[in-house]
Order: structure tokens, then sequence, then C-alpha cells
């Protein structure tokens, strides 16, 4: 049973939300085909055609969302609060992309991961994510 908004709780590394905890361990992959959009040309961040930092970034917080697909009550998600990421081989446009995340740490609220990403010729990018639990209602209240 969901636990209601407040009683999150973790003890020894797992945080209890739902009717399944919410354990080191959980993990996803997501794949991406690099195309002109994917570049750092067009998202800013460069001048050369080849996948973009901030495409990995965002390509490793999607593989990190969805390693939690299906374990969170109703009512809850995860936001990003820091991006720890080495870019360390370049992708071309039409290279392949697999980007994985590892639930590596609970820690109350705050959910570490590790990731990385790779494509044919090995790893292109690592480094950790750590996103933390949130009650939407109550973070949306804090825009207005």
């Amino acid at each position: 049973m969901p636990l209601l908004p407040g009683d999150v709780t973790g003890v020894e590394g797992v945080l209890t939300l739902s009717a399944v905890p919410v354990r080191p361990g959980l993990s996803a992959t997501v794949e991406l085909n690099v195309s002109q959009e994917d570049t750092a040309i067009a998202h800013r961040s460069g001048t050369v055609p080849v996948l973009a930092t901030p495409r990995i970034v965002a390509l490793v917080e999607e593989a990190a969302v969805l390693a939690l697909d299906g374990q969170l009550a109703e009512g809850y998600s995860t936001v990003g609060v820091r991006v720890q990421i080495e870019h360390i081989s370049p992708t071309p446009v039409g290279g392949v992309v697999h980007a994985e995340a590892n639930l590596e740490k609970v820690e109350g609220r705050r959910l570490i991961f590790h990731v990385s990403a790779r494509d044919g010729r090995g790893l292109v990018a690592a480094g950790k994510v750590t996103r933390v639990l949130v009650d939407v209602d109550r973070f949306l209240e804090k825009t207005l």
C-alpha cells in the first residue's frame, strides 16, 4: 500500500513508498540513434557535429527515470538535483548510443544512480545522477 505524503521512509538503503520498496539494483537502458538534432551544434554547446554533452545528460536522466517506472506511489515523482558526468568519447551522427542507469544507493529521499553511455566503439560517458523523491503537489506549490 502506498504511503501518505510525508510518510517516506528510508531504512538501510531501502525507500518504502509503494507495495514494492525502491532498492538498489533497479536499472534501465535507453537507446538513441544520434541525429543532427542531438549534436553539440544543435544544442549550442559546441561547434562540432557530434553527440552533445547536454544530450547525454538528458539520456542518462531518462534512463534513471525509467528505472523507477512503476515503483513510486501515485502522486510522487523524482527530480534531478545533481549530475556528475565525464564525456569521454565522441559519437557521430548516425551512431547508436545505449545509456544505462543503475540505482546504486538510497539515502532517505535521495536516489543515487551510476550512469553510463556506450556506442559501438565503447564507453562514451560515465558518472552519477542524483534524483530526489518529491510529492508532486507539494513540489509544484513551490512554483506559485
